[in-house]
């Protein structure tokens, strides 16, 4: 089992590392200026979003996935939003996210709130993007993938801080399903399933609001994925062009799953995430995740694994033991 965790966080780092050079550009501009990412690229200094980042170097959705992990073993894993909140700003000092443009819209927005002593809920209660998703993947090591309510009832509590709508908690649970699938070595279609059962549970969750369903989205997608099962560059266009890869959880996180359900390798997942366009680190953070928890870590190349610990100067074994005695209790 601690050989899946592994895979999970490993996989969010590789996903979220590869996609980091490429993040925001468009399809087009990507090929345009790339060519084709094979490998990790230290940030170009035309991409705004990524600069100053080295190759292997993971972005704030990692950081801010453990960031989580250290806000629930600091209360001995029951969620506490304040506790998340205080790590979450004091990360972003440190890192100076505020002003580095490091954060996204609504995690600017909600946790600037907090700080200013205001009601974060005015920016909460709207947030439609992705920062849920993006560093939720951890979480699902925790539950049994049986355990549905619970994992969904989790996620709302460490989401709610910066994401408290329907469509927000969803996708996140979406995600953490999958994961939380994907290490008991559930077959690739039980998995999908499994995060489609999880929708119809955590749709109930948050603020109403009328984002396009992520279920059906997923569903749409998983039929590009068979009608293109033997052409990627087919696929990923038609995923670009169709479900949308943009900062919208509703856009991310179906494409985030039917990528993972594609591909079903860490690598070629992180490699066609890179490629993409759009969100590329965040969609290739969750979904490099559920691939990397689905073959555990002993499946990732050696000299990936490297770059990541040498770029990163992250313990992640140390986050993988806590999560397994965790999920023992």
């Amino acid at each position: 089992m601690e050989n899946k965790i592994l895979g999970t966080l490993y996989g969010m780092a590789i996903g979220d590392s590869m996609g980091m050079p490429s993040e925001l550009w468009s399809r087009r501009k990507i090929k345009s200026f790339f060519g084709k990412i094979n490998y990790f690229l230290d940030s170009p200094s035309e991409n705004e979003t990524a600069i100053g980042l080295s190759k292997g170097e993971f972005t704030d959705d990692t950081a801010q996935a453990l960031v989580i992990l250290d806000s629930l073993m600091q209360n001995n894993f029951i969620p506490d939003k304040k506790i998340i909140a205080s790590n979450l700003i004091n990360w972003a000092i440190k890192t100076n996210a505020f002003d580095k443009n490091i954060l996204g819209p609504s995690s600017k927005a909600a946790l600037n709130a907090i700080q200013n002593g205001e009601d974060a809920e005015i920016y909460t209660s709207k947030a439609l993007t992705n920062g849920a998703a993006m560093r939720i993947a951890p979480i699902g090591c925790l539950f049994k993938s049986d355990n549905k309510e619970d994992l969904v009832d989790y996620v709302y509590k460490i989401s709610e801080v910066t994401h408290k709508t329907d469509v927000a908690i969803s996708g996140a649970s979406m995600i953490a399903a999958a994961v939380s699938s994907a290490i008991e070595d559930k077959d690739w279609n039980t998995i999908i399933k499994d995060s489609l059962d999880v929708f119809e549970i955590a749709k109930h969750y948050g603020y109403e609001t009328f984002s396009a369903s992520l279920s059906e989205r997923l569903k749409l997608a998983l039929d590009i994925a068979m009608k293109y099962k033997d052409d990627e560059e087919k696929f990923g266009q038609k995923i670009y062009d169709i479900i949308g890869c943009g900062t919208l959880t509703s856009e991310a996180v179906p494409s985030a799953l039917a990528i993972a359900y594609f591909t079903k390798n860490p690598e070629k997942c992180s490699l066609m995430c890179a490629n993409l366009g759009g969100d590329t680190d965040t969609i290739g953070a969750m979904a490099t995740a559920i691939c990397g928890a689905k073959v555990g870590v002993k499946a990732i190349g050696t000299k990936w694994i490297n770059l990541i610990n040498m770029s990163n100067k992250v313990d992640f074994n140390y986050y993988s033991q806590k999560i397994f005695e965790q999920r023992l209790k």
